[in-house]
C-alpha cells in the first residue's frame, strides 16, 4: 500500500487489467495490464495536480496521454487523429465511442484508487445528430466539486496526444461539420 500525499490511499503494488476498445464501437478489445510501475507513474502524475481542480485537469490530461501510449503499445498500432472514418473495423483505429470508453475506464480506475481529489467521473455524453450539421460524438466527462462538468475528449488527436478538457457547455456548442 502506498500513501499518496494529498490524494488518498492507492494500492499501486499489483497490476490492473483494463480493456482497450478499438476498431470503432469497440469492435475489437485488447487486454492491457497497467503494472505497478505504470500505476506509480500515473499516481505521480496525479499528485502533480493535487493543488487545485485546474491543476488536476492538467494532470488528468497527462495521465490520459500516458495511458494512450500504453494502450497503443498493447494494441500494436498507433491510432490516427480524429478517428479517420476509413478506420472502421481496423485494429488500432478508434472512433469517439472507443476513445470515450477507454478514457472513462481510465478515469474510473483513477477515481477508484483515490487518485482524483477535485473531480468525480460522470457518465459519457454525446452531441450532434446530423440534422444539426454535427456528427454524433461521444466523450468522457468529469465534474469538479462546484458541480461544473468538463469533457475529457481524446478523439481529436492521435493516440497519446493531449485531450480537450473544456467545460461541457462549451463542448456542446462545437463540432459543426466535424470541426473541433
Amino acid at each position: 500500500m502506498v500513501v499518496l500525499s494529498a490524494i488518498g490511499t492507492a494500492d499501486v503494488s499489483h497490476a490492473v487489467p483494463l480493456t482497450v476498445c478499438h476498431g470503432y464501437s469497440c469492435s475489437f478489445r485488447t487486454r492491457l495490464e497497467l503494472g505497478p510501475g505504470d500505476l506509480k507513474d500515473i499516481a505521480s502524475i496525479l499528485r502533480s495536480g493535487a493543488s487545485s481542480a485546474a491543476a488536476e485537469r492538467r494532470a488528468i490530461s497527462k495521465a490520459v496521454q500516458y495511458y494512450e501510449r500504453r494502450a497503443t503499445a498493447a494494441v500494436g498500432i498507433r491510432d490516427r487523429a480524429k478517428g479517420d472514418f476509413s478506420g472502421g473495423l481496423e485494429r488500432g483505429q478508434m472512433d469517439c465511442i472507443d476513445e470515450s470508453t477507454n478514457t472513462t475506464s481510465l478515469l474510473e480506475l483513477l477515481e477508484s484508487r483515490g487518485m482524483l481529489r477535485h473531480h468525480t467521473v460522470q457518465r459519457k455524453v454525446s452531441r450532434g445528430f446530423l440534422a444539426d450539421r454535427r456528427y454524433p460524438h461521444f466523450t468522457a466527462v468529469i465534474a469538479d466539486k462546484a458541480g461544473e462538468r468538463w469533457v475529457v475528449d481524446s478523439w481529436y488527436e492521435p493516440a497519446g496526444g493531449a485531450p480537450d478538457i473544456i467545460p461541457l457547455a462549451r463542448w456542446r456548442t462545437r463540432g459543426v461539420w466535424g470541426e473541433r
